[in-house]
């Protein structure tokens, strides 16, 4: 109890000052004052996630930079070259992170927790936060092959027989194939590299461990050589396996330097320890000149995940399962270019691979949980017919409840009760099954914590009834009184009476439905006193100017259709920010992200798309162009160098939204006026192309239906067979350049002709 008598304020001032730092107290004052009052400044969680990058990034700073003779990651190898468009000046930054290359895909089994990661070089990271395994080709007294130093190299996902990433590099006559994949071996969970090798002179394939990943260092204090199959145990607890004993081991440790410049030594050591936790290792293997040599690594990853959340009373984890079988039921695609295809079943296999029991917005810096994301990316499951996916992580929702009703992924967001409600009843209504029993307590206690933060409706400010001054998105700006908290807020209480009239809760439903209904005529209130002369588009809070951060005022169209499709706040707002904040096609986020957005770009064209206006192809178009060579986005995308600049390397938002939106070119509902829109996304280049089109079956709120056009006699036949779980949608047919149809049948063909006539 004596603690709360020092006057703590004082003695931090005193202390820092007395140390000739500034007054922290008088800072914290002063940053709080570019942001509204809130209750909570920004989210541990957030800053707990920042300050892990930052202090990875402060090891980069100590590591790298007077280490410039070593072989580091490809994004090092670009972002500290003063040559390269990556170049990124040091001088005042403290912590070097990757901020120009944030690129990895994957590899795994459905269901397993565990991702190993591969760089846009090869670079394989087997373990979650771990040191990496990398080839390169060493030649008899000529320049080596190190595929982080080649400009151009190629790589590509192969999704045939499981899921692998493949890297080919090449110069002055050395090739070098890596492959990564994840399978089964002895009931064990295994990462493999396989490595192939071919030069035109005699050289060494050099197989090394490296303290390294994608983020940066990651320790290596003790290597040694294991004795019952070549390999390494590394850290006292891992194992690299070696299909093959190397003709020469080599070893080195932080104060003699990398191994890659000891290559030649002639001491042949068994281990090495480094007390900075920069050993590194090298395993090389003889290459005759015109001989290919194939030499596969190998890592047995943990049968359970440290990560996985410990939520009570959650469901158990799935068993892993091949992907065969985790992709069997999922929307088929067909459509004339085939990038869009190949982008569509990388995303799908994105989806799956991430959804292991709980649901990750990547592989790596975002492997945790997010209502937020989670939202988008089981809708999208759902909707491509892998709604039991979706099911099992729904499951642990009540697990991730507080006492009060609030469902916490961060603290200060509040947007995720609305997200959570609506994920549970569009579940549901696209599946046509009730909520389940388990559900009702914590649905309700949801609802009623967002009647509870509301704040009053009459206090005649601008965001009176609307929730409080938060954090949002993150991504919006400082706290703020932010629509997308409203929107998802709303849309949570609708869902919360829909679920509601389900269990039989008429009370509590009508309970719901009239906040929810006073919520809206708050919300609609407060915009019309936020909007500026001239424009209906919508600023991010009452309290902004109209910038960036009103990305997250479209939510109200997309994707929660609470306005109509061509209603001027949603068209006006999509309108200012293509014209103000678009970068090579796609939407440009100067808050926080500072890069191109793959997945907000797609926020703005589903506005478009309901809407009715072509541009939204446009925007699908440069998003595409967008994609790695394997077929994944970062968070961001830096606008010189194409690569990630914010996030996760492998973006799963991303991926759900590029699915979603192709799903809704096809098929997409407007359940406020019971029609179900088919074909109005398809642009007249594929029509064109004279090939037939499909997609399906995919899930509706009247039941699943599968979508096919196909030429016939100068038109299009459109076709669909749905199967209603009770009376129908209207069929509203409405593909670009085509004589709009209408129909009431859950199956039915339609032959449309060519807007003007004949072609």
């Amino acid at each position: 109890m004596w603690m709360k008598w020092i006057p703590w304020r004082f003695v931090v001032r005193r202390v820092a000052r007395a140390q000739g730092f500034l007054d922290p107290i008088s800072l914290l004052s002063s940053l709080q004052r570019f942001s509204q009052p809130s209750e909570v400044m920004a989210p541990t969680e957030l800053l707990r996630a920042g300050a892990v990058l930052q202090a990875r990034g402060l090891m980069n700073s100590q590591a790298i930079q007077h280490n410039l003779d070593w072989i580091w990651p490809f994004w090092v190898e670009r972002q500290f070259d003063p040559y390269d468009v990556a170049f990124v000046p040091r001088a005042f930054n403290v912590t070097h992170i990757n901020l120009t290359h944030r690129n990895w895909t994957a590899v795994g089994v459905p269901d397993s927790d565990e991702m190993p990661i591969v760089d846009p070089r090869g670079l394989v990271t087997p373990l979650f936060d771990g040191w990496s395994v990398d080839a390169w080709i060493f030649p008899d007294g000529a320049a080596p092959l190190v595929p982080a130093r080649v400009r151009d190299a190629e790589q590509k996902l192969s999704m045939g027989d499981g899921l692998s990433v493949e890297t080919r590099s090449a110069s002055a006559g050395r090739e070098l194939f890596a492959r990564a994949e994840v399978g089964h071996a002895a009931g064990e969970t295994v990462c493999r590299m396989r490595y192939e090798a071919l030069s035109d002179v005699p050289a060494w394939l050099v197989v090394s461990l490296r303290p390294y990943n994608p983020e940066g260092v990651s320790f290596i204090h003790h290597i040694a050589s294991t004795e019952d199959q070549p390999g390494w145990k590394v850290n006292g607890k891992n194992y690299v396996r070696l299909s093959e004993a190397p003709e020469r081991l080599r070893f080195s440790r932080y104060e003699r330097g990398d191994v890659s410049r000891r290559l030649d030594d002639t001491a042949s050591e068994g281990e090495v320890k480094c007390d900075v936790g920069m050993a590194t290792a090298a395993a090389l293997y003889r290459l005759e000149p015109g001989k290919r040599r194939t030499i596969v690594a190998s890592t047995s990853l943990p049968k359970k995940s440290a990560l996985r959340s410990a939520l009570k009373h959650a469901p158990k984890d799935p068993e892993p399962m091949e992907w065969e079988e985790s992709l069997r039921g999922h929307s088929r695609l067909v459509v004339p270019d085939a990038h869009f295809r190949f982008l569509y079943e990388a995303a799908i296999r994105t989806l799956v691979l991430h959804s292991p029991g709980d649901v990750y917005p990547g592989p790596y810096t975002y492997k945790r949980f997010w209502f937020r994301d989670a939202a988008f990316i089981l809708h999208a499951l759902i909707c491509v017919g892998l709604a039991h996916r979706a099911e099992r992580v729904i499951d642990r929702f009540p697990s991730r409840q507080t006492p009060f009703g609030y469902f916490l992924s961060q603290e200060g967001e509040w947007d995720s009760n609305g997200e959570a409600l609506w994920t549970m009843r569009r579940w549901c209504e696209l599946t046509g099954k009730d909520p389940k029993a388990a559900w009702k307590n914590s649905i309700l206690r949801a609802g009623k914590w967002i009647v509870r933060k509301r704040l009053a409706s009459d206090s005649g400010k601008g965001h009176a009834g609307l929730m409080p001054a938060g954090f949002s998105a993150e991504h919006l700006g400082p706290n703020d009184f932010y629509y997308w908290d409203d929107f998802w807020s709303i849309a949570g209480l609708e869902a919360a009476a829909w679920l509601c009239d389900r269990y039989g809760a008429s009370g509590d439903a009508a309970v719901f439905r009239r906040e929810s209904a006073d919520f809206s005529a708050c919300v609609d209130r407060s915009v019309a006193s936020a909007t500026f002369p001239g424009t209906a588009a919508v600023p991010a809070s009452p309290y902004r100017r109209l910038d960036a951060g009103s990305i997250g005022s479209i939510a109200g169209g997309y994707p929660l259709q609470l306005w109509k499709p061509a209603d001027p706040r949603l068209t006006d707002t999509a309108n200012f920010l293509m014209r103000d904040y678009f970068v090579e096609g796609g939407f440009f986020q100067q808050i926080s992200h500072s890069g191109i957005n793959p997945y907000l770009t797609l926020h703005v064209a589903q506005i478009l798309l309901r809407a009715g206006d072509p541009r939204h192809f446009d925007l699908t178009q440069a998003i595409a162009r967008l994609a790695s060579p394997t077929g994944q986005w970062p968070e961001a995308v830096h606008p010189q160098t194409k690569g990630g600049c914010m996030g996760d390397g492998q973006h799963v938002w991303a991926a759900a939204e590029w699915v979603l939106m192709l799903r809704n070119m096809f098929v997409r509902e407007e359940e406020a006026e019971n029609r179900l829109v088919i074909a109005a996304g398809i642009p007249p280049e594929w029509t064109a192309s004279g090939e037939p089109m499909s997609f399906g079956e995919t899930a509706t709120t009247w039941g699943p239906v599968s979508v096919e056009l196909r030429p016939e006699n100068g038109g299009m036949r459109v076709t669909w067979s749905g199967q209603w779980r009770g009376e129908g949608p209207e069929i509203a047919i409405r593909l670009p350049g085509f004589v709009p149809a209408t129909a009431r049948t859950s199956a039915g063909s339609v032959l449309v002709n060519p807007l003007g006539g004949a072609r």
